[in-house]
């Protein structure tokens, strides 16, 4: 009986030692968990034994149990590293068309030949869809797919909307819209200019020039300004504006102030409809002039421009992608712009140590593990997503070093009570 318990003794010694062992090995291996030998005492007793006597049968293995507490986070240069700093777990499909969901707390991506962010072992990082401005439409596991990087440009935008804030000087003189001449800078009071864009993605200098009229007797009393539009140097009417000058031959604009400076009125209301022909292939222009979103004011103050914007943009390669904590990945184009792709899909579960493994550190549900749980990084006990970095394993190297010595020990003394149990046996054969 002795031999058998000094035999469990060595098994359970040498899954001690096992289980060390492969910690220490993994100590270099993102977002590895160690694991930690769990034993039990063997004791076989009949319904009326007598414990108090009991001599147990020896020890065996009951778990290896793994810990799942947090890496230390390295930072690299990667933005496609990604480490959770907190809870949960990263949700990963092993293949484009499969439903299973695997899970890891390794963030080492990359982008395979399709432009499909993936592990080093080809699984899939999956994310919740989301709107254009980044807000998510499904937390449910069903919905979230691969993430794909776009492969083609930018697509270009036409302007249909310029937005002006302004201030116009209110002890500018006064002058006649009717005797407007771009080339003659005394026939107008201030101008600007901004870069719209057409459907094909070219380039055009939009001008607005500002003429400060007479002002209209009250009450109430108001201060007209006339607006003309030039597109590239070219003349653009405003439908339902005032006749213009001879030298512009189109249409123009007003904004009419009130006694405080304040904008009262436009005319026409909304300043929109305006179009503007292109001979380059592109589809013609249909803009507005917005001044009702940065009231423009007429202050004694000099000219200035506070806003000057418009909706447009030309095309654009991709710049690079952008991971935000809340694990919204975004990808960034040279004109401007930026499409939201998805936000990281991050899964807990109640039991964490129920998971099965599956190796290169990642797992799969269990009965064990409970229901998968899914959310968005930073929002109830989910972590923050760190872009640029990895979490490191868990182990720690003199703990691990100080089993192994332990685990040695009793090694030996188990392999010294087998040694004792045959010199007692051989005793008790050599009794003559």
């Amino acid at each position: 009986m002795s031999f058998n318990i000094g035999l469990s003794g060595l098994n359970a010694a040498s899954s001690d030692l096992s289980v060390t062992a492969n910690n220490i090995s993994n100590a270099a291996t993102t977002g590895f968990k160690e694991s930690r030998a769990e034993f039990a005492d063997v004791y076989a007793l009949s319904p009326f034994g007598n414990g108090s006597t009991a001599i147990g049968s020896g020890v065996l293995l009951s778990n290896v149990a793994q810990q799942f507490n947090q890496g230390n986070l390295e930072f690299t240069e990667n933005a496609l590293d990604l480490a959770i700093n907190g809870p949960g777990f990263f949700t990963l499909a092993p293949t484009l068309t499969s439903t299973e969901r695997i899970y890891s707390r390794a963030g080492a991506f990359g982008v395979n030949e399709n432009g499909f962010i993936v592990n080093s072992t080809g699984q899939f990082l999956v994310s919740f869809p989301v709107n254009q401005d980044g807000t998510v439409t499904s937390t449910s596991l069903g919905t979230a797919t691969p993430v794909q990087i776009p492969a083609a440009a930018g697509t270009p935008q036409a302007t249909s909307e310029i937005e002006i804030g302004l201030n116009l000087p209110a002890n500018a003189a006064e002058l006649d819209p009717a005797l407007f001449d771009p080339d003659n800078p005394s026939t107008f009071t201030n101008s600007t200019s901004v870069t719209i864009f057409d459907s094909l993605g070219d380039a055009h200098i939009a001008t607005t020039y500002y003429v400060k009229q007479t002002p209209v007797a009250g009450p109430p009393a108001s201060s007209p300004w006339a607006v003309y539009l030039y597109v590239d140097g070219v003349a653009t009417d405003i439908p339902g504006g005032t006749a213009g000058s001879p030298a512009a031959g189109v249409n123009y604009a007003e904004l009419v102030f009130d006694e405080a400076g304040n904008l009262a009125s436009t005319s026409p209301a909304p300043i929109e409809g305006i179009a503007v022909a292109l001979t380059n292939g592109a589809s013609d222009l249909d803009l507005t002039l917005d001044f009702a979103n940065n009231v423009p004011t007429q202050y004694a103050g000099p000219f200035s421009v506070n806003v000057l914007s418009q909706d447009g943009f030309t095309t654009g390669q991709l710049s690079g992608l952008d991971i935000s904590e809340d694990g919204l990945i975004r990808a960034n184009f040279t004109n401007g712009q930026f499409v939201a792709l998805g936000k990281v899909a991050l899964t807990n579960f109640r039991n964490p140590q129920g998971l099965r493994q599956l190796g290169n550190t990642s797992w799969a549900q269990t009965i064990g593990s409970g229901e998968p749980v899914t959310g968005e990084a930073g929002t109830g006990t989910f972590g923050l997503v760190r872009s640029g970095a990895l979490e490191a394993s868990n182990v720690d190297l003199t703990r691990e070093l100080v089993r192994l010595i332990t685990a040695q020990r009793n090694f030996q003394a188990n392999a010294k009570t087998i040694e004792t149990s045959s010199n007692v046996t051989q005793t008790i054969i050599n009794i003559n």
